[in-house]
């Protein structure tokens, strides 16, 4: 069984590895690579295609809202860098959900559920369906490298102008180019809650809680009065009776 494929990736570099995994796997037919979403779009026009490997963070319109305006789409699995994602990418029925960097051990797991799918019928299950779990990591860029940190290992982060730092439970701070408003929206807002314009804390990791100040291990950190009400009514709402 030979199972056509279309790879869109902005990335030059992720794209020509996707290309190379792709060419590894003997079922696999390669249709075309492309550089934007635009392009890949004139493809599935023309042809039909089986599996899409889409990128999510691509300018102009990204995989999200590519994947969405598609009226005929192929098996999906979404390739990127970010894990916030990943709901709403269960929630579009994609295949899977591949974090850069890939590896052609994790590509292949991909392809296999691809593959189980095209050969396998769909039967419809009422009324209950599987809810999709949530990541329980996020990946930052350090340098010239990814990292995966776990929401249970975070103490909290700080906002330095456009990087942030995010102090660990093994005592590690691992420095980031991002603004803080970016990294917010990937922590869970159950564990997480920011307190000052350069701080947000794990509600895990609270020790306890001032005037002004909350305390984590050996750091006293303010709270500002912008954020000082809402952190309050959360400590009142879940202080012990």
């Amino acid at each position: 069984m030979t199972v056509s494929c279309l790879i869109v990736e902005d990335e030059p570099l992720a794209r020509n590895l996707m290309t190379e995994y792709v060419k590894k796997v003997p079922s696999l037919n390669l249709v075309r690579a492309c550089a934007s979403a635009m392009e890949g779009m004139e493809v599935l026009r023309t042809q039909p295609v089986d599996i899409l490997f889409l990128d999510i963070q691509m300018p102009e319109i990204t995989g999200i809202t590519f994947l969405k305006i598609l009226q005929k789409k192929p098996l999906v699995i979404f390739t990127t860098a970010y894990s916030q994602y990943a709901l709403e990418g269960y929630e579009l029925d994609v295949v899977d959900y591949l974090l850069k960097p890939i590896t052609f051990e994790r590509f292949l797991k991909a392809v296999d559920k691809a593959l189980a799918r095209l050969t396998t019928p769909v039967v419809p299950t009422f009324p209950h369906q599987p809810v999709a779990e949530k990541p329980d990591f996020v990946f930052v860029k350090d340098g010239t490298k990814m990292v995966k940190i776990r929401f249970s290992d975070i103490l909290y982060v700080e906002g330095m102008k456009d990087y942030v730092a995010i102090h660990t439970r093994d005592q590690r701070k691992i420095t980031s180019l991002q603004r803080m408003k970016a990294l917010e929206e990937q922590l869970p807002t159950d564990q997480f809650i920011r307190i000052h314009h350069s701080y947000i804390i794990s509600l895990q990791a609270i020790d306890a809680v001032y005037k002004n100040d909350v305390q984590i291990g050996q750091a006293l950190l303010p709270i500002s009065d912008s954020y000082k009400k809402t952190f309050r009514d959360f400590i009142e709402k879940n202080q012990m009776q």
